[in-house]
């Protein structure tokens, strides 16, 4: 099932967070001094914004998070967080949240989707790649950059 984030799940959805980004930092999670709780309570109350979450079997197995960013034209959406809990990978939970946001981006009316992914993150990169996200020609990665920029058609052209 995928649903709006609860504010009560903030807990439960920077877990899940945490979990997913550890798998591609070969050190380790960095301390980058964020208190994710209270960021995911933001991000899930936050007017313009939207947090979906995928929950099987009472559990929640998957999270995203978007929102048309600053600067940004209307239609464009921007996808900040996307993250399944790394014991469903390849069960088809990411596949089905990807199809809810884009399916909320439609009904927004949004025309476009952005997102970066880190560079040593290759299973995300490949999984967008699956879903149809291609390189930002707006936005090439520069020198030391760790992101790629990803862009999406929502709509057909």
């Amino acid at each position: 099932m995928i649903r709006t984030a609860l504010r009560a799940e903030a807990p439960a959805v920077a877990e899940l967070h945490a979990r997913a980004r550890s798998t591609y930092y070969p050190d380790g999670l960095p301390d980058d001094g964020v208190d994710w709780p209270a960021g995911w309570t933001e991000a899930i109350q936050r007017p313009g914004g939207q947090v979906l979450c995928a929950v099987r079997d009472g559990r929640l197995v998957g999270i995203a998070s978007f929102r048309t960013p600053q600067a940004a034209p209307a239609e464009t959406v921007k996808l900040f967080q996307f993250h399944v809990d790394p014991g469903h990978w390849r069960t088809g939970v990411g596949t089905a949240l990807h199809t809810a946001c884009v399916e909320q981006w439609q009904a927004d009316g949004r025309r476009t989707a952005v997102l970066d992914v880190h560079v040593g993150n290759r299973r995300a990169q490949a999984f967008y790649a699956r879903q149809g996200w291609v390189p930002d020609p707006e936005n090439p990665p520069v020198g030391g950059d760790h992101h790629l920029y990803l862009r999406y058609a929502v709509t057909a052209e």
